[in-house]
């Protein structure tokens, strides 16, 4: 008791060490405080004794739960696995252009065909399927081969110019300028006359002559009235919209050298599920049209 300092300014002990002058003062630790670190410590050792966390030699500690987080990541990727399979096994049991008729089973293919999107298409088209120059923007309403379900799944299945595949889609523009088919004049007057049909040029003497050329070499594929044809996958020229850009000189590239861009074939790298789920979210983008009317029943031959 003889060798106790007390603090003049406090009143408290202090613990009797002093350097340079400063001693500490021995302020007992808060009982509230003391008690959240004991129960700490024995949480602490329960969790010890019941889950892996020990590291040892070999492994840590297994606990006595036996839980561990592979474990349930293993048990979880099954049961996702187990509930992927039944949508599969919808899917398969289901023809494309009925899937409209299901709306759960279009809701989950749909989810599942987003997240297949973003792992084999969104390189080309974009995270949000937007496109860029040269690939297809899939929110619009603008469709070289088609837009039903059943033609956007043909599309995926065989690409489109894709090598190796029969049944791809095939289409093949001259290249009127590098081909010597037209002269350089001559496809400057029909790119003049391409950008009226959308309104982007008023009537010239260019797009008099390049409406005759245009009746002459384009109107086969094309179309009489620009619109363009689906079963040979040329594209309507009277809208906004453009692959490869709307500029006089960007058209008259288009011409002199036609682009023959490839879309790879699905069929033979995903699973038929995974396809109509990609066609179900493409479809579902905006631009997705209805199923073609069926053609109408042959009349009955007159006696």
């Amino acid at each position: 008791m003889a060798n106790k300092h007390i603090d003049e300014a406090t009143g408290t002990e202090t613990v009797g060490h002093e350097w340079d002058g400063i001693e500490e003062l021995n302020t007992p630790l808060p009982r509230w405080w003391l008690l959240t670190f004991i129960a700490c410590v024995i949480w602490a050792l329960v969790y010890v004794v019941l889950y892996p966390a020990v590291p040892m030699p070999g492994g840590a500690t297994q606990g006595t739960m036996g839980w561990t987080s592979r474990g349930q990541l293993a048990a979880e990727t099954k049961a996702a696995e187990a509930d992927r399979k039944v949508v599969v096994d919808q899917l398969n049991a289901t023809a494309i252009e009925n899937l409209p008729a299901n709306p759960d089973l279009m809701k989950k293919a749909i989810a599942g065909g987003k997240a297949a999107f973003r792992v084999h298409c969104a390189a080309c088209h974009g995270a949000g399927a937007a496109g860029s120059v040269g690939y297809p923007n899939l929110n619009d309403d603008d469709w070289l081969w088609g837009g039903d379900l059943k033609t956007l799944e043909t599309t995926i299945t065989h690409g489109i110019r894709y090598p190796g595949d029969a049944q791809t889609r095939q289409s093949l523009m001259p290249s009127f300028g590098r081909d010597g088919i037209l002269k350089a004049d001559q496809v400057a007057d029909v790119a003049a006359y391409v950008r009226s049909l959308s309104k982007l040029e008023g009537p010239s003497a260019a797009t008099g002559r390049g409406q005759a050329l245009f009746a002459a070499n384009c109107v086969a594929c094309h179309g009489a009235d620009g619109k363009g044809n689906r079963t040979l996958g040329a594209p309507n020229l009277t809208d906004a919209i453009w692959l490869y850009g709307s500029s006089s000189e960007q058209v008259q590239g288009s011409i002199t050298v036609a682009h023959a861009g490839v879309m790879p074939a699905w069929g033979g790298k995903l699973d038929g599920a995974t396809i109509k789920m990609l066609t179900a979210y493409v479809h579902s983008l905006g631009g997705g049209e209805a199923s073609p009317a069926a053609a109408p029943a042959a009349a009955p031959a007159k006696p």
